[in-house]
């Protein structure tokens, strides 16, 4: 027996001491201290990797680097994934979402930490997309891979998988209670007794570790004076905001999807780097804030120095002009999202938290400046806050997530009021355009999304091709009545699938129709065409198992084919095994 065995061995039977409770909370923990140290890992990889490219440029210099630089980071990370971890790391926030409903919360171990290399390369390297997605994956994996380790059912392994995500999030941002709202509400796991208390200890284990090793001042550190807090006059102007963000979030998942689309549409990987990189770099060249996640893009207009955004900028000499600023912000903020969908369509590693986040300072920053502009005096610092705020809760459909988030990444809580006004009001104007998130759009469409509907969610953990039956005897379309007499003396099922020499379905037979004509032998040379009928509905290979119920209502029929998109026959599919596996998989939810 190996050492690790000799220890794993040793942690069970100290552990079969322990309630279940305890044991969950214990667990817990440890899942949390360990996506805390790779949260910490992670930002000194990436901030590394950054201070050795880009600290050394001159403000005043336009810095032909850029150009070069995040093509370089994308394909370092593209050949890490191909040649090295072999599979997909992208999209962190998704793939946990997807492993909670189509691998059983489980996560392959290489995720504790390919995502960190791969995310810090191309942030590191500039590319546009944020760290949270890739340390959300990262947690995950510590918490699926912890809970396989302790052999724990379902049920458990996706809490602590949950735990493993709410951690990372809490240690990235120093934030204890948006780790727990993000798990909540993002990864919607239902709130209970037994779920919240491990999710606390979790997400306050890891934002112990982040405080040790960076400190224990606040992610924004912006001070809010007397005149950066909530004015009842400026309500107008915060429903303003709110309408803006709601817009700019469905601006943001809008683009990101068609971009993606047609980065991805391009066969050669060489051509999607040559292309993505030349995208990528022009956009970084020309405005520099673009680089990276972009906190010192942000933090600049939290504090009001909007000139430090035209640093190593071609538009440097023109800082000074008010009009010309408003616009340059407004271009960053439109051209964030194509780079973010650009560095990730083209094989980088990252996410959209930070982008959103992103996006909705410059929202709020542009507001604030044009009132300003026309002698309104409002206070930049607030409405960038609160920017961020509206269009995250927007693009994630999280405003709860995106409220406490704000708050704990600045300490104003002063703002709580406009930060709850802005946040709703963008995710009702963007719900009202889409009703998914950034996250769950492709989840759904594929029939992959859990939700707190518990009907719904049942119907994700059924597939169509292991519920499907194939034992019926298969009759060729020359057959005659007397053939299929002999075949069907052996025969189990009364309803038989008629096609043709290439496979495709033509029609079904059903035994009840053959007893007037079978034992009379002087009809069996007719041919089992005769008899033959159409099916009142075929089912496609890839439909999803809950749009495939009503079609069972709409025919009054307890048995269906299935076919493939060229309609080759493949099995049939019956009302009762669905219910029965429907029975099957709300028991191993609910237990």
């Amino acid at each position: 027996m190996s050492l690790k065995e000799s220890i794993l061995n040793w942690l069970r039977r100290r552990a079969k001491r322990l309630s279940n409770n305890q044991m969950m909370a214990v667990l817990a923990a440890v899942v949390g201290i360990a996506a805390g140290a790779g949260t910490c890992l992670f930002e000194m990889l990436l901030y590394g990797i950054r201070s050795a490219l880009v600290t050394w440029f001159p403000a005043n210099e336009v810095q032909f680097l850029f150009l070069i630089y995040p093509a370089i980071g994308i394909i370092l990370a593209t050949l890490f994934v191909k040649y090295i971890v072999k599979d997909n790391i992208s999209e962190g926030v998704t793939r946990v979402l997807h492993a909670m409903s189509r691998k059983d919360s489980r996560i392959a171990s290489h995720n504790c930490w390919s995502s960190v290399v791969g995310g810090a390369t191309t942030i590191g390297f500039g590319g546009s997309v944020g760290p949270e997605a890739p340390i959300v994956l990262t947690g995950a994996a510590i918490g699926s891979n912890v809970g396989k380790v302790a052999k724990l059912n379902y049920k458990e392994l996706t809490l602590l998988l949950c735990c493993g995500a709410g951690a990372a999030v809490a240690a990235i941002f120093k934030a204890p209670i948006t780790g727990v709202v993000f798990v909540l509400e993002i990864l919607m796991l239902d709130i209970t007794a037994t779920s919240i208390i491990p999710l606390l200890i979790s997400s306050i284990s890891a934002t112990t570790v982040a405080l040790i090793f960076r400190g224990f001042d606040p992610i924004l550190s912006v001070t809010l004076n007397a005149s950066d807090i909530f004015i009842i006059r400026q309500i107008p102007l915060y429903i303003l905001l709110g309408v803006c963000c709601g817009l700019m979030s469905y601006y943001f998942t809008s683009i990101n999807s068609f971009v993606g689309r047609k980065i991805k549409g391009i066969a050669s990987q060489y051509r999607r780097w040559a292309i993505a990189g030349v995208m990528l770099g022009v956009l970084i060249f020309i405005f520099p804030p673009l680089y990276g996640e972009g906190y010192e893009g942000m933090m600049s207009l939290m504090h009001g120095k909007v000139k430090e955004l035209f640093d190593n900028s071609m538009f440097y000499r023109f800082s000074n002009i008010e009009w010309l600023a408003i616009v340059y912000v407004a271009c960053i903020m439109f051209f964030k999202v194509v780079a973010m969908a650009t560095t990730n369509a083209a094989g980088g590693v990252g996410g959209t938290f930070a982008p959103s986040l992103f996006v909705g300072a410059f929202m709020g920053a542009i507001v604030a400046l044009v009132c300003n502009f026309a002698g309104w005096e409002v206070s930049i610092v607030s409405f960038t806050l609160v920017g961020m705020a509206g269009v995250m809760a927007g693009v994630m459909k999280a405003p709860l997530t995106s409220i406490f988030l704000i708050a704990e990444l600045s300490n104003g809580y002063g703002l709580f009021i406009p930060l709850m006004i802005v946040a709703c009001i963008s995710f009702a104007v963007d719900y009202s355009l889409d009703r998914d998130s950034i996250y769950t759009k492709q989840l759904r469409m594929q029939g992959e999304l859990l939700t707190h509907d518990k009907d719904q969610s049942v119907f994700v953990f059924l597939k169509l091709d292991e519920l499907m039956e194939t034992d019926f005897i298969r009759l060729k379309e020359n057959f005659t009545l007397g053939d299929v007499i002999h075949i069907i003396s052996s025969a189990r099922r009364n309803i038989f699938p008629v096609i043709d020499n290439f496979g495709h379905l033509l029609g079904v037979v059903q035994l009840d129709d053959l007893r007037e004509d079978m034992f009379k032998r002087e009809k069996w040379g007719r041919s089992i065409t005769h008899y033959m009928i159409q099916p009142p509905y075929r089912i496609l290979e890839h439909e999803m198992v809950q749009s495939i119920m009503p079609r069972f209502e709409q025919t009054h029929t307890w048995m269906l084919p299935v076919v493939d998109k060229d309609n080759r026959y493949l099995g049939f599919i019956s009302k009762s095994r669905i219910l029965d596996a429907y029975r099957e998989a709300l028991v191993k939810i609910s237990q």
